[in-house]
């Protein structure tokens, strides 16, 4: 699934994600239970909009028969009915990680970028399903949060502060030192998000560890999580044979491929990442994909009908 050329391989522009809402919109929902036929991906057993339950209320002739709470009923010793009522605009909260890692592609676009209009796709779908739609953008010396709105204008928003985000403006070499880790980060966004909402997370997953697992497994409980994780074909293997600098715009080293152990090291290590961060969302019920640069995100399913249906006791 090789991408087309990017308006931009480095930067985001307006007029780019505004295009891509023919895409988002046209995103189908998955089939309930099923399973994600692309390697890496985990889908949980959902259910589709309609109607919610709203409260319990004694019998009254003219309701409908099918929905009498036998439970209620023989605990109170009078026929009671549930009540529904249409289910309500969903939140979905878009974060994207604009972290310096993230500002890195051999091939495709950025994963900056990739990040984006993922997002972007996934922000125009939401709207067309009729949620709210907000965001959370960090980088490591801030973060943006974006409340949940509805409309248009919500979108508006959100495409706006990704393309007015100081990151693209930074220089690419410029030596930094980090100011907040991915659990600091994932902490916070653990504390603003609300029950039922549904979280898309964009990253590279640099700095995942036992903290950010312990925040997102927590938070998987009350809310729907989704994580895109964005990477480079570098970041997974090594050229067969050469010479390549590499620096992280402080310290510079040089990498010989010739070595097939190194090689093979190096891709194993990935892989290793890769697999343990995939068992994590499979065992929590976090919908996972994997998404390289060189992928055309216009392509890339984003699945936007997620809810459980949880086990009741």
């Amino acid at each position: 699934m090789q991408a087309p050329a990017a308006a931009s391989p480095v930067s985001i522009d307006l007029p780019r994600l505004m295009s891509l809402r023919t895409s988002g919109i046209a995103l189908e929902p998955p089939s309930h239970g099923s399973r994600a036929s692309h390697s890496g991906e985990y889908l949980s057993r959902s259910r589709g909009r309609g109607m919610e339950f709203a409260e319990v209320r004694a019998y009254q002739p003219g309701d409908d028969v099918r929905t009498i709470d036998w439970k209620v009923t023989a605990r109170r010793g009078r026929v009671h009915t549930k009540l529904f009522h249409e289910e309500r605009e969903r939140p979905v909260l878009l974060a994207i990680d604009y972290r310096r890692p993230m500002f890195f592609a051999t091939r495709g676009r950025f994963k900056a970028v990739l990040a984006s209009e993922l997002a972007a796709r996934a922000a125009w779908s939401a709207l067309a399903g009729g949620n709210r739609v907000g965001g959370f953008l960090f980088s490591e010396e801030r973060h943006i949060e974006l409340r949940p709105a509805g409309g248009h204008r919500g979108v508006l928003r959100l495409l706006q502060q990704m393309v007015a985000d100081p990151v693209w403006q930074r220089r690419p070499h410029a030596p930094f030192e980090p100011q907040q880790r991915l659990a600091n980060t994932v902490s916070r966004l653990a504390r603003v998000v609300r029950p039922g909402t549904l979280v898309w997370l964009f990253s590279d997953c640099a700095q995942w560890d036992e903290v950010v697992e312990k925040q997102l497994a927590l938070m998987s409980r009350r809310a729907e999580l989704a994580l895109l994780f964005c990477f480079d074909t570098l970041e997974a293997d090594l050229p067969t044979q050469g010479r390549y600098r590499v620096s992280n715009g402080r310290d510079e080293l040089t990498v010989v491929t010739g070595d097939v152990r190194l090689r093979r090291n190096y891709r194993a290590r990935f892989q290793e990442r890769h697999q343990a961060i995939k068992a994590f969302c499979h065992r929590y019920r976090i919908y996972f994909r994997a998404v390289a640069t060189s992928d055309d995100p216009e392509q890339v399913d984003l699945p936007m009908n997620m809810r459980r249906t949880r086990a009741t006791p």
